[in-house]
């Protein structure tokens, strides 16, 4: 296998082309082929609607003036309360079903530089004290847990997010490692993915993550241009970048995910191409792409952003067809709103087969009815609703020392709140509503005409309707988030949500 590690934009042998020695090469060849015909015929379909799906025509449909929810919950989280905490997680806890596997979420909030575009719950820190009385606190929490729950459960997916999990060094890997272990049943079958910052890891953090079960790494990217890096506070090269790929694919980590980030300060066209290139060049299994939210009201260290150098509507537009562009030529499937993937990865499989599936990580192959969420503002999901740990640390490590469960705020569904959320995870996953799958009552159907009426108004000559399966057409990618919100009761716009470009 070859990566290449001259000057970015040169032609490089590929993971995608490396994977093809497991499966035929006439299985892929036939994935790919389908999919650049779909391509093409998309393409063509734009030829003949040329303003359907145009920056204008978006602009004058109001998408661009829109902030909406990402919809990675139903109700989104602005919507919960303080009325539902520790005890709701308690008693979701002890329903749990001892035969069914669970997911896991872990928050390690810190991070040695903090990252000016970042509106994530994270802290500063300059010494591994506050990492360590984390940690101790994130064993106390396990512990409760373990008290609640009726059995040591099987773990079938987990996630470390931060924050910086790399901020760990091996010993506090290993040791976080056990405290896990000693809860849930994680193994050889557990999909294993943490975030990497590849200006802080090394050999023996990945041999570390390695031992711990990881099988998948996500590396933070956002832009290569080191004027746009200078201006949101995150300096990383491409040779640091690609140094931690080459350790991970050589520690054995077989799936690799990058993300990136358009309308952040200074990014140009040209400047955005070269680092999709770059990118491109890492061979990556997936790419996450997202829009830059500034929100300077509630993450204040994006006030130190120059508002006049962030791009406009038309350029942050630009900016992600551009990417479409570059990662579907490259062979890669587009994954609901902002993901991309190579045909044989598990996302991209699982969104063929309609089992693609989205919560607060965004888009997963996760079909867990439950994910528990670990650490400070960790949100879990339950069957009956949602639970959210206190948010700042300080509160959840009091929480915790105080002997109760960090549950804060939450929300309780009800039945409608499922149909809606399901229904809505339907179109941000799938592009289309499975009424065979709802079985709709005529009380249901009646409840949900307005919008389905709206839909279909919006998309009028995008659809393709059956009695058991309303299908849009995938041009229709751009405005998922609006015709979500159709069927959302909780959504005020523009409140507190990234907009919709």
């Amino acid at each position: 296998m070859r990566i290449w590690t001259g000057p970015p934009g040169g032609y490089c042998w590929t993971m995608m082309q490396a994977r093809i020695l497991c499966r035929t090469q006439a299985q892929i060849q036939t994935q790919i082929q389908a999919h650049l015909i779909g391509i093409k015929d998309r393409r063509q379909a734009a030829m003949n609607n040329p303003d359907m799906f145009s920056f204008d025509s978006l602009k004058a449909r109001g998408l661009f003036d829109k902030r909406l929810p990402r919809y990675t919950s139903y109700p989104p989280a602005p919507a919960f309360t303080d009325q539902i905490g520790a005890q709701f997680q308690a008693e979701a806890l002890a329903a749990l079903d001892p035969d069914a596997p669970i997911s896991v979420y872990l928050h390690i909030p810190f991070c040695e530089r903090l990252c000016w575009f970042c509106a994530c719950r994270t802290q500063g820190v300059r010494s591994i004290a506050p990492v360590l009385h984390y940690l101790d606190t994130l064993e106390a929490e396990l512990a409760l847990i373990a008290q609640h729950i009726p059995a040591r459960l099987k773990v079938r997916q987990m996630h470390w997010g931060g924050g910086t999990p790399t901020i760990l060094p091996p010993e506090l890997i290993a040791r976080l490692s056990r405290a896990l272990q000693r809860v849930f049943v994680i193994d050889a079958d557990t999909e294993f993915s943490v975030e990497i910052d590849p200006t802080l890891v090394d050999a023996a953090k990945v041999a570390a993550l390695k031992a711990a079960g990881m099988t998948r790494a996500s590396i933070g990217v956002q832009d290569f241009a080191a004027h746009v890096q200078a201006c949101i506070g995150r300096l990383q090269s491409y040779a640091q970048t690609r140094d931690a790929v080459l350790m991970l694919r050589e520690a054995g980590i077989k799936s690799l995910n990058v993300d990136l980030v358009y309308g952040l300060p200074f990014q140009s066209l040209s400047g955005f191409a070269d680092t999709l290139e770059q990118v491109n060049a890492l061979a990556p299994d997936r790419v996450a792409l997202f829009g830059y939210a500034h929100v300077p009201h509630m993450a204040k260290r994006q006030k130190l952003i120059p508002e006049a150098a962030l791009p406009d509507d038309r350029a942050r537009f630009a900016l992600f067809d551009k990417a479409t562009e570059v990662f579907t030529q490259a062979g890669m499937m587009p994954i609901g709103i902002d993901h991309f993937a190579h045909p044989d990865d598990s996302m991209a499989v699982a969104a063929a087969a309609g089992k693609l599936r989205r919560n607060f990580q965004g888009y997963t192959v996760d079909g867990c009815e439950t994910l528990l969420g670990l650490g400070a503002s960790s949100i879990s999901r339950f069957a009956d609703g949602f639970v959210q740990n206190s948010s700042e640390t300080g509160s959840y490590t009091r929480h915790i020392r105080e002997g109760g469960l960090a549950g804060a705020r939450g929300y309780h569904l009800s039945a409608q709140d499922r149909l809606r959320g399901r229904i809505i995870e339907m179109l941000m996953c799938d592009n289309a509503i499975d009424f065979a799958e709802l079985n709709l009552s005529p009380a249901q159907r009646q409840l949900l005409a307005p919008a389905l009426q709206a839909l279909r108004t919006e998309c009028r000559g995008m659809i393709q309707e059956t009695p058991s399966r309303l299908t849009l057409d995938p041009q229709v990618r751009p405005i998922l988030r609006r015709l979500a919100h159709f069927f959302d009761t909780f959504c005020v716009e523009n409140v507190g949500y990234s907009r919709v470009s």
